[in-house]
């Protein structure tokens, strides 16, 4: 009977416009943990306080890949995807996959997650509670437990059917099902991922220092970025697919049947020269509804002018020079980096000002 349950509930899932549905037990992963444990030892987490965080309630433990830390009661984990691959061929782009659709993805996912786990409560008098990306939950380890991929040599998750591109989000219920079989390592000898990363932020396989990464330095950190990864990070302005894209497993990706995954034009092919004159309003403007909004202004900024340095095309130098007068200090350093940068300056050792900070999320290994 729990077998029949669990295949209703892919149908259901499947006919609700997911495209990958698997199920896990909701219990602690000791290899989780531990890889966690290791992840936050070496520092690799930078800004992200969260991943470190402890619950005094869990006996100090931290509650990522632990399922039933967030719901004592759950007994399965139901793991959802959607593919957000445009039929693109990402690469160096200035803005990644992800944060170029027409509404951002935590909407979408959450909306139907909801109508899923309604459906799953009022079918089977069960208890639900929904996940995406807003808790503490391991949610690549689990999808791989689920069967929905495996985690590749960049640490994200991989599809046959889908190549590097599903969006992930999570049902834990108090339904005991059975699990899906895990899905095998399909790596193999490949390090395309490792060998594309322009920062160096993979130092061996299935390893990520997430304080070199392109998507961590342009999202969540907070501060300046060191200039020797400023020189390295060409001209992504929000995110990174370089990794994503790398990987052989993409020729099975197929486009996003989710209209709300169409890219935006605006932020297709953006204009840095636009994206520079952006005051406080215009950003907002630009990016409501979007996950690039709660960069903030400051950080979106600094991370063009670090794209317009590295490109070194000279129309762009009156932007930069009227933004090395800004309000804001982190986005006055960064045009003051990108200046020198426009004039042939070595800038892999310093800013020009003594009053830039980094933070230890960006010091040298």
């Amino acid at each position: 009977m729990s077998t029949e349950i669990r295949e209703r509930i892919r149908e259901k899932a499947l006919e609700q416009g997911f495209d990958a549905c698997g199920f896990a037990a909701a219990e602690a992963s000791a290899n989780d943990m531990a890889a966690l444990a290791a992840f936050v030892a070496k520092g690799w987490h930078g800004d992200m306080d969260w991943m470190a965080r402890l619950r005094p309630e869990l006996g100090g433990g931290n509650p990522r890949g632990n399922p039933q830390a967030l719901m004592p009661a759950a007994r399965t984990a139901i793991v959802l995807g959607l593919n957000y691959g445009d039929g693109d061929a990402p690469g160096d782009d200035a803005i990644a996959v992800y944060a170029r659709t027409r509404r951002d993805y935590h909407d979408v996912m959450k909306k139907k997650l909801k109508r899923q786990a309604r459906w799953i409560g009022e079918a089977f008098a069960a208890e639900v509670k929904v996940f995406v990306d807003t808790a503490p939950v391991m949610e690549k380890p689990l999808a791989a437990r689920a069967g929905l991929g495996w985690q590749g040599k960049h640490t994200n998750l991989v599809s046959r059917a889908f190549g590097s591109w599903l969006f992930l989000g999570e049902i834990l219920t108090t339904l005991d099902l059975p699990p899906d079989l895990p899905e095998a390592d399909h790596c193999g000898s490949c390090r395309a991922c490792i060998d594309a990363c322009p920062t160096g932020a993979i130092p061996e396989p299935y390893r990520l220092d997430a304080t070199r990464c392109i998507s961590y330095l342009t999202i969540e950190h907070k501060g300046a970025i060191r200039p020797e990864l400023m020189e390295r990070m060409g001209g992504h302005v929000y995110g990174c697919d370089d990794c994503l894209a790398a990987c052989p497993w993409n020729k099975y990706a197929s486009p996003a049947a989710e209209p709300e995954f169409a890219p935006r034009p605006a932020l297709a092919r953006p204009s840095l020269a636009e994206l520079a004159g952006l005051d406080d309003a215009g950003f907002r403007e630009l990016f409501a509804g979007s996950p690039i909004k709660r960069t903030g202004r400051a950080r979106f900024l600094r991370n063009v002018l670090v794209a317009i340095g590295n490109g070194g095309d000279e129309a762009h130098r009156p932007a930069v020079a009227r933004l090395a007068a800004d309000a804001d200090p982190l986005v006055r350093e960064t045009a003051l980096w990108a200046l020198a940068k426009l004039d042939g300056a070595d800038t892999g050792d310093n800013l020009s000002s003594p009053s830039v900070t980094y933070g230890e999320g960006n010091m040298r290994p």
